[in-house]
C-alpha cells in the first residue's frame, strides 16, 4: 500500500483501530462490534480495505473476539512470544495491520484453524453492497 495513501487512512481510524493495527493492541473480549455479528459480507482491513475474511467462514468459538476457520487470500503470520505464551500473529499482507492471531484450536472438519481477528482492525462489506464497494469478485465465495 502506498504509504500516502496509507497514513491518510489512519488519519481517519478511531484510538482503538490505530492501537489495534498499528501497534498490536487488542480489544476487550465481548465487547467488538463483530463479535457477535452474522450478517452475509465480507470482512476487510479498516485500514487498506483489502479482503480478509467471509461470513461464510466466520463461528462462534465463544472466545470473545470474531472468529474464522480460513481467510479469503493470503494474510502474513508471524511469531509472536508476547504476554508469556507462544502464538503466531495475523496481519495484512498489504497494509501490515495486526489483525489478531491464529490457533490450532478451530472445527476440525474445516481445517482445525480459528483465526480470533479483533474487530478494531475490521470494517465489513454487506453481500448486497459488494458490486457498488468495488469487492463484486467475492460474490461467488457465497452459498
Amino acid at each position: 500500500m502506498d504509504e500516502t495513501k496509507k497514513n491518510a487512512r489512519l488519519k481517519d481510524l478511531t484510538k482503538d483501530q490505530y492501537e489495534v493495527t498499528q501497534h498490536a493492541a487488542t480489544d476487550y473480549p465481548f465487547k467488538g462490534k463483530y463479535d457477535d455479528f452474522y450478517q452475509k459480507g465480507i470482512y476487510v482491513d479498516i485500514v487498506s480495505g483489502e479482503p480478509l475474511f467471509s461470513s461464510e467462514d466466520k463461528y462462534d468459538a465463544g472466545c470473545g473476539w470474531p472468529s474464522f476457520t480460513k481467510p479469503i487470500e493470503k494474510l502474513v503470520y508471524h511469531r509472536d512470544q508476547s504476554m508469556g505464551m507462544e502464538r503466531t500473529e495475523v496481519k495484512s499482507p498489504d497494509a501490515d495491520s495486526h489483525l489478531g492471531h491464529v490457533f490450532n484450536d478451530g472445527p476440525a472438519d474445516q481445517g482445525g484453524l480459528r483465526y480470533c481477528i479483533n474487530s478494531s482492525a475490521l470494517d465489513f462489506i454487506p453481500y448486497d453492497q459488494l458490486d457498488e464497494k468495488g469487492y463484486g469478485e467475492f460474490k461467488k465465495i457465497f452459498k
